[in-house]
């Protein structure tokens, strides 16, 4: 892998990643249209996500820091017998329902390998339709009533109904932080908290998928070289943090609308070039 191709799949994750526009999608993408494929490929988008990791703690650095201290808190209640459920701030609440909205990802995990498998291989056609989805959801959320409801009042509905969108958003063209926004103010949320709340439940997620790759972490990256990389990885980073300040002010601004029709337009332009691909039998590569 070159530099230039490490820094355009860099600023795709890290623009794709936070904007609801699908990073997976996206990568698959450029990654089709490049000719990777194979271990390679996952093991690259692993990376990228964890630059756009790096990107969420240095954007919500200081929520973060107080759902740290606040988890310990929560630990010694639980160990010393004061720990109630019904009794808890906005952090803790937070804290738990976070863990409630990791819960429907479990059996999302179990077909782990057909979801790989999609996003590493040459058909785009599942990304295309995945990208009408996303496209749809994001013209529902933009019509719906706004919410208020702030960490303290998520309840345990709202952090099942996120975790189940965020499980289907596993799916390459299905936008993670545009399918738990969405369902977020589906929910009430306000949109501030439907921000937080989706970009931070994201850290587990991410984490999660990174760890079930480091089996096949030294084959690949050996295949890839240290430079590319490390430049996918900072790149990721920076362009990440520059996103998620972007969608924090088009989400606050009501421009929302704008990603559905991207969504939309490229979705069915992915169709069309993979139907065309599938009739002519030629898959269309740039360079």
């Amino acid at each position: 892998m070159s530099i230039w191709e490490a820094i355009i799949q860099g600023l795709v994750q890290g623009l794709s990643e936070f904007l609801p526009i699908s990073s997976s999608g996206h990568l698959s993408l450029v990654q089709h249209f490049t000719s990777q494929n194979g271990e390679n490929a996952v093991f690259f988008s692993i990376l990228l996500h964890a630059g756009t990791l790096v990107a969420v703690f240095l954007a919500f650095r200081q929520l973060i820091g107080r759902l740290i201290l606040e988890f310990f808190r929560m630990v010694k209640d639980i160990f010393t017998g004061r720990f109630h459920f019904r009794d808890r701030n906005p952090e803790r609440n937070m804290i738990i329902m976070l863990f409630i909205s990791l819960l429907p990802l479990l059996p999302f995990y179990l077909f782990k390998d057909f979801f790989e498998k999609v996003a590493s291989d040459q058909d785009i056609l599942v990304e295309g339709f995945c990208f009408l989805y996303t496209a749809l959801l994001l013209f529902l959320s933009d019509r719906c009533v706004k919410g208020k409801k702030t960490i303290g009042q998520i309840n345990v509905r709202n952090a099942v109904t996120v975790g189940v969108f965020q499980g289907v958003a596993l799916l390459p063209g299905v936008s993670r932080s545009g399918s738990t926004i969405t369902s977020g103010l589906f929910c009430g949320f306000s949109r501030e908290t439907a921000v937080q709340f989706s970009f931070i439940l994201g850290i587990p997620a991410i984490l999660g998928g990174i760890l079930t790759e480091i089996p096949s972490a030294s084959a690949a990256s050996a295949q890839i070289g240290v430079a590319p990389m490390i430049v996918g990885f900072v790149t990721a980073a920076v362009v990440g943090f520059l996103a998620i300040q972007m969608v924090s002010w088009l989400i606050k601004s009501d421009r929302f609308r704008i990603f559905a029709v991207y969504t939309a337009l490229l979705g069915l332009a992915v169709i069309s070039i993979g139907i065309y691909e599938h009739i002519t039998g030629t898959m269309l590569v740039l360079g």
